[in-house]
């Protein structure tokens, strides 16, 4: 799959490699482990999948843009200036004088503990007032690639138009990358398995993992998933410490027409927190997918993009410089299987740095 062209951008309109569209949060991580009840200080953070893809491909490199609503004053501010410093492009998130900044807070612990805790604060945020009227859509268009999440579909009735308008088929519309991110608890009609299929049916490149495939659609393997969606050209399904496979519906890359799957292993990693791996897979996945670079290339810069954010401690980690991505990801299998990364991998030069060991 190429990716070409910057859709139906107005000529005004400076375009973008990626534009992400969601929601953005303030997110409190504890200063130590234990129960929310128990935790007594936080640190402060961005949060959001869309604002943690959009920060990780700034920080590759790549030029990116958020739109979004946030409230006006105080959270908002924060979340402007913190995603602004990142380099992304934040001149078309509208601010709402009238409903707050989501907010979160969590345990430090991992997402897969009996223990892990996640407390949000969204209901009737400032990006719930998104709608086709409520964005810039000449803005949110006007990029090689358009990134949404299922997450923004459930927050209201109007972000769920918007999420229709922007996956409907149209002639020069962007490459359409969306990441299924089902998350049950913001459903409350009970709608969500369905509404996230349709969306992902009308997107480009879709990520969702097996996890998810499994809760929301009763499917399982990746074949199962590719055949309930063959619109979309490319459906990465992730299966967790196992790795992840693509399917390709084209001929271009390294797949075959019938669409035949590439599965590339994930790395061995010393995990110090999962919070933020998936939309950190995802941010290495669509940087390649920019610079054109075959599907399995494709996985395994979003599988280091995923090793950087699991070994800090935080939703975002700074990746690997490209070059050094470029040599890891060029390794042959053999090697590739051996890797094994730790906290700090990512400011290694060399690949005989000593945080990247390949027994």
């Amino acid at each position: 799959m190429t990716v070409t062209g910057t859709g139906n951008a107005p000529g005004a309109l400076e375009a973008v490699d990626v534009v992400a569209l969601g929601e953005s949060m303030v997110t409190f991580l504890p200063t130590r482990p234990g129960r929310l009840a128990d935790v007594p200080s936080f640190d402060r953070g961005i949060g959001g999948a869309e604002s943690n893809v959009a920060c990780t491909l700034a920080a590759a490199g790549h030029t990116t843009r958020r739109v979004g609503r946030v409230g006006a004053v105080g959270f908002g501010d924060h979340l402007v200036e913190a995603i602004g410093a990142a380099g992304v492009d934040v001149s078309y998130v509208r601010r709402d004088p009238d409903r707050p900044t989501g907010i979160y807070f969590r345990t430090a612990g991992d997402r897969a503990d009996d223990a892990h805790e996640v407390a949000y604060y969204r209901a009737g945020s400032a990006a719930s007032a998104m709608s086709t009227t409520g964005v810039d859509l000449a803005a949110v268009r006007a990029g090689r690639v358009l990134h949404l999440s299922g997450i923004t579909a459930a927050l209201s009735a109007g972000c769920l138009d918007l999420m229709r308008e922007l996956t409907a088929r149209r002639p020069g519309r962007p490459l359409v990358s969306f990441d299924v991110n089902h998350r049950p608890g913001l459903w409350r009609d009970g709608h969500g398995p369905e509404v996230l299929l349709e969306l992902a049916r009308g997107a480009d490149i879709v990520f969702v993992g097996d996890d998810e495939a499994r809760e929301a659609w009763g499917l399982h393997g990746a074949r199962a998933v590719r055949e309930a969606l063959p619109e979309p050209r490319l459906v990465v399904v992730k299966q967790g410490r196992a790795g992840a496979v693509a399917l390709d519906r084209d001929p271009d890359g390294c797949a075959d027409a019938d669409g035949t799957a590439t599965f590339v292993p994930a790395l061995d990693v010393d995990v110090v927190a999962a919070t933020g791996a998936g939309d950190a897979f995802a941010a290495g996945f669509l940087s390649a997918t920019l610079r054109n670079l075959p599907v399995r290339d494709r996985l395994r810069h979003g599988h280091l993009m995923a090793a950087a954010t699991l070994t800090a401690p935080g939703d975002l980690a700074p990746p690997p410089a490209r070059g050094l991505a470029d040599r890891l990801a060029a390794l042959d299998d053999t090697a590739w299987g051996r890797l094994r990364l730790g906290p700090g991998w990512t400011r290694a030069e060399e690949e005989a740095d000593e945080e990247v060991r390949t027994p």
